[in-house]
């Protein structure tokens, strides 16, 4: 089964770019997964428990690092553009 996310990161810090793009950039290093980047949101696609697992991770990276807020829309299929 295929699974779709949309996730918008929020860091609670006056320096936000950095912290969005190590997130990002987490997600990048699976190559199985196909994520997608604009000026709103990542788009994350792929197997369902793989993407569920990487999101996961990538989410406890940044907490750990600082504070962030995650707005998340998890959408059963493929759906990417």
């Amino acid at each position: 089964m295929q699974l779709s996310v949309e996730i918008s990161m929020y860091p609670l810090a006056d320096d936000y770019i950095p912290p969005i793009q190590a997130f990002i950039d987490e997600l990048n290093r699976h190559p199985e997964l196909k994520v997608i980047t604009n000026t709103m949101s990542t788009q994350v696609f792929g197997p369902y428990d793989l993407v569920l697992a990487v999101v996961g991770q990538a989410m406890k990276a940044q907490h750990a690092k600082g504070k962030a807020s995650f707005v998340c829309k998890f959408l059963g299929g493929d759906l990417r553009p």
